[in-house]
């Protein structure tokens, strides 16, 4: 009687392993593909303000805020498919999160709103929850070397989120103490 470890034989699991890389490989080059079209752009920025709309609703987010709300996942995601191709994951994600930031507090200081409302909506189409899925799903069925590269990406993006959120917030805040000092030294001139 042969005894066959839990998930299949070596070789079964191996081969069911290369596969999916295969898939993912050609899934990968598929999207870099489409991404030329127009209509796949127009597709992807209208479901992004949609998803940063709709999550600014769930958040209770003032009525008023919502078109921004929106408006800022939009330009998010888009600087992130544009940079995606050329610049890889992690540093599309760090420039649109950052672009995210500074947005939300443009909008915060026009709107006269705390900043949250506007960039939690705004990285909402940033979050690799979809990437976390599927490595939970890898650990789940057996597939520890696919589901561990998966985790460390959406680790990785995770990371890249706050990196870019911390770096709006901070370069704001040196911005905003610079302006006041300058207004204050040419109204003591005069």
């Amino acid at each position: 009687m042969r005894v066959v470890a839990r998930g299949g034989s070596l070789s079964h699991r191996l081969c069911h392993r290369s596969r999916d890389r295969r898939r993912i490989y050609r899934d990968i080059t598929r999207a870099r593909r489409r991404r030329s079209d127009p209509m796949y752009l127009f597709v992807h920025l209208l479901a992004s303000f949609i998803a940063s709309g709709a999550f600014g609703i769930l958040f209770n987010a003032p009525k008023r805020t919502l078109l921004q709300c929106g408006l800022s996942g939009m330009v998010g995601w888009m600087v992130y498919i544009l940079l995606e191709s050329q610049m890889g994951g992690v540093f599309a994600t760090v420039a649109a999160t950052f672009l995210v930031g500074a947005l939300s507090q443009l909008f915060a200081r026009i709107y006269k709103k705390p900043v949250i409302i506007f960039s939690v909506a705004g990285i909402i189409p940033l979050v690799p929850g979809g990437l976390a899925y599927d490595a939970m799903r890898r650990f789940v069925e057996n597939q520890y070397d696919l589901a561990v590269e998966l985790a460390a990406k959406a680790f990785l993006l995770s990371g890249s989120i706050a990196i870019g959120l911390v770096l709006s917030e901070v370069l704001g805040q040196l911005l905003i103490r610079r302006v006041p000092r300058r207004r204050l030294r040419r109204r003591a001139d005069k």
